[in-house]
């Protein structure tokens, strides 16, 4: 029987601005990505996400990425290695600390946006994420895309890999993902989603953006909270797996 985590980007509003439905994907998902007020979210923000994660047993992960509320976190910066290491050090201590107050804590780290796709390759970004997390806490498992610079960096400095999939976005041959920026970046049928889901948690190969058979080793899958229709395209790959025989948990448990 397959064991998969299910994770989502919440905590994403910014004062009076809500993004996303983050109650209704806490019932659905194991694993929540926060956002740490750098890309988006505030400091009232992270406590309400942080309680309610709490109250319904959904691991707290810290979502860092560039310092950009304006881009959303989207935009590339070509930030000193040694800056970066102090900007994510410093948000997943803002985080940890709502984390804490709520019964619980910091149990994982995921980059967000420009960040999570410049370390697929961007070495010296890679090493500067990861040095963050010898520096604050080597024990906390870190999430990222398979065959990434940012994951064997982290894994050749003694940290917990955690590879992951995401459900609604778009695949090229190489195993990256297509840009926002081009057709096929998103998908957008809550079925199709859902049925690839489980050929990605069943080990199995799923359609690139060109075609070809892509195999995607994942223990968690990435259903994103700030798309049309994420609750219950969230839901339906939710409803699928478990249809399929798998169980759904934190990585963080494990």
């Amino acid at each position: 029987m397959t064991t998969i985590d299910l994770n989502s980007d919440l905590g994403e509003g910014f004062g009076h601005w809500p993004l996303g439905d983050d109650d209704a994907l806490l019932e659905v998902v194991t694993s929540a990505n926060v956002a740490c007020g750098f890309h988006a979210g505030d400091a009232a923000t992270m406590r309400r996400v942080c309680d309610r994660a709490v109250q319904r047993g959904v691991a707290i992960g810290a979502q860092v990425g560039y310092r950009d509320l304006p881009g959303f976190g989207r935009r590339f910066i070509d930030i000193e290695p040694e800056v970066l290491t102090q900007d994510v050090i410093y948000q997943i201590g803002a985080l940890d600390a709502f984390a804490r107050v709520a019964g619980s804590r910091v149990r994982y780290v995921k980059p967000h946006g420009a960040l999570y796709n410049a370390i697929v390759h961007h070495e010296e970004q890679a090493a500067a994420v990861v040095q963050a997390l010898v520096e604050y806490d080597a024990t906390l498992p870190v999430l990222g895309l398979p065959g990434s610079a940012w994951l064997r960096r982290a894994e050749e400095a003694g940290l917990h890999v955690v590879p992951e999939a995401f459900a609604d976005r778009g695949y090229t041959a190489e195993g990256t993902l297509v840009s926002r920026r081009l057709p096929g970046a998103l998908l957008h049928d809550a079925d199709e989603i859902a049925s690839r889901c489980v050929r990605i948690a069943r080990g199995e190969p799923i359609r690139d953006v060109d075609g070809g058979e892509l195999t995607v080793v994942a223990d968690s899958i990435c259903v994103h909270g700030d798309t049309a229709g994420a609750v219950q395209i969230a839901r339906s790959v939710r409803d699928a797996l478990l249809a399929d025989g798998a169980t759904l948990a934190p990585f963080a448990d494990r």
